[in-house]
């Protein structure tokens, strides 16, 4: 074992070993998540050795194909969304053992023929009975999907393991989250509940782990003594595009706040767990989350904006009004843009504001968490401009260019003390020959193996959902009272600069 920090143990650098025997259930086979997503991911792993012998695929939709009709459109799948070029050999491997279940998700006759599938594979493919069912359904899915699997004896574990895997979003608010999670919870142990967000699939998402608790240079200086404030942005440049009926009842907060936000939110702050295992280090981001400090309604409308996009343009796109996107009501108050500052109330982070933004039809496509840290005694350089001295940042980019950089002062050649602001950057792609992926592959072979850390438990969805509600509080009573307009295009709405303590402090520019 290499030490990496006091408490916390890494495995030393060994090959990853094939994940345990299973069939691979997808409810919702015929859907773009699948073809896109999980198929390139599924053949990544292969490619990668990751996948074990004993592997079947089923797809379970409503689609009126055979298993081989099947077979052949996950094949021409492939060969149209995989990340790299698609081996004949590794692609049989993956398909040889692939079955179909047509039927419907709340139909009992449905996981009849899925069980009976099941019992068969466990035969012919040796998947040891094991059972990974993945929902790539629409959320009002989940739980008649969890509570068939349950009526039929699927949930049951003896002498193998069953687990559920559901994609965001985990709830439309508080109460909804609570409702899904008890439903979910009576047919499925919290140990076989697997809540997927792809953003922590993302190498630089698990590196900020790494880079505070394994380098002496950073964690003793990642506290409210050394470090002024943290600024955590979510970038799209995509409009609403075809989605405006979904997006409408949705909005910006709900999207990406609560999951994808105070996921990264509660990795930059949470305390070191005592190792690298599941229980661990949720049990620390957890309370990380937790120690957000509750919005008053008074709050709600001095520390968060919230915006909407009118017409601009997108890299060279003409980009019309958000409410002239088909489906969204034509006098809509949906955000398309938040920001916010949070305080926590623990002992590391008292005083230091987070500050949290994302939103849609934005200059540039950007996911970054920058830390800024104090500034250093001006009295040495008192006859030189202040603004002259850059901020010192550490930046982590998550997406699109993953790396880290950090920006601190140096002076210029010559013979006058002249200052400018420089940067050391590190590009994983400079460094480590990182194989193409989808951000899923890490994340599905952590299902398979049984390995929880980077997944959500319903404590921790209610805890997220805890401290953005009474924001959709605030904002439901005002109606649009409060809403800012900004083209797209931008960096967004001006009002959003508004939420910095002191003058120092600005948002990093988008583009």
């Amino acid at each position: 074992m290499d030490v990496a920090a006091p408490g916390i143990a890494v495995t030393a650098g060994r090959a990853p070993r094939p994940a345990d025997p299973c069939a691979f259930v997808i409810f919702g086979a015929a859907g773009d998540l699948t073809r896109r997503l999980l198929l390139p991911a599924l053949y990544n792993l292969a490619a990668g050795k990751r996948l074990p012998d004993g592997f079947a695929l089923v797809g379970v939709a409503r689609a009126p194909w055979s298993s081989n009709e099947f077979r052949e459109r996950m094949r021409a799948a492939l060969k149209e969304f995989a990340t790299d070029d698609v081996q004949a050999k590794t692609a049989d491997a993956l398909l040889r053992n692939c079955r179909y279940v047509r039927g419907d998700f709340d139909d009992a006759a449905t996981y009849d023929q899925l069980k009976s599938q099941l019992a068969d594979l466990g035969r012919s493919a040796q998947t040891c009975g094991n059972g990974l069912f993945y929902l790539a359904t629409p959320p009002e899915s989940f739980a008649p999907v969890a509570r068939r699997l349950g009526e039929a004896g699927l949930a049951t574990e003896d002498g193998f393991w069953r687990r559920l895997i559901i994609e965001k979003p985990f709830g439309f608010d508080l109460k909804s989250a609570c409702t899904l999670n008890a439903e979910l919870l009576r047919f499925f142990a919290e140990h076989q509940i697997y809540r997927i967000d792809h953003y922590l699939g993302k190498e630089t998402v698990q590196n900020i782990m790494v880079l505070r608790f394994a380098n002496g240079m950073f964690e003793p200086i990642w506290n409210r003594h050394h470090i002024d404030h943290v600024q955590i942005t979510v970038a799209e440049t995509v409009s609403v595009e075809s989605r405006g009926k979904l997006y409408d009842h949705t909005g910006a907060l709900r999207d990406m706040v609560p999951n994808h936000l105070f996921q990264l939110l509660a990795l930059t702050a949470m305390e070191p767990p005592s190792c690298f295992d599941a229980s661990s280090v949720r049990a620390e981001k957890l309370k990380a989350t937790e120690a957000i400090h509750p919005l008053t309604q008074e709050k709600v409308f001095t520390d968060v904006v919230r915006g909407q996009y009118v017409a601009g343009r997108v890299g060279g796109k003409d980009i019309s009004d958000y409410r002239a996107a088909a489906g969204v009501a034509a006098q809509s108050v949906t955000e398309t843009y938040v920001a916010m500052r949070l305080a926590l109330d623990n002992w590391r982070w008292a005083g230091v504001p987070f500050y949290l933004r994302t939103g849609k039809a934005l200059a540039t496509r950007k996911t970054e968490i920058a830390i800024r840290f104090r500034s250093a005694p001006l009295a040495l350089f008192r006859d030189m401009p202040v603004d002259a001295l850059a901020q010192n940042l550490l930046v982590l980019r998550i997406q699109p260019d993953e790396g880290a950089a950090l920006h601190f002062n140096a002076k210029i050649p010559g013979p006058e003390i002249r200052i400018e602001n420089v940067r050391m950057n590190f590009k994983y792609a400079d460094y480590f020959d990182a194989a193409p992926s989808t951000g899923y592959e890490t994340l599905i072979y952590d299902c398979m193996i049984g390995d929880a850390m980077l997944f959500q438990r319903a404590i921790d969805i209610e805890a997220g959902w805890r401290a953005v509600d009474p924001i959709l509080k605030a904002w439901r009573e005002a109606g649009g009272r409060n809403l800012c307009g900004y083209r797209a295009g931008s960096d967004g709405p001006d009002a959003a600069q508004r939420l910095f303590v002191h003058s120092e402090q600005q948002w990093r520019p988008i583009a």
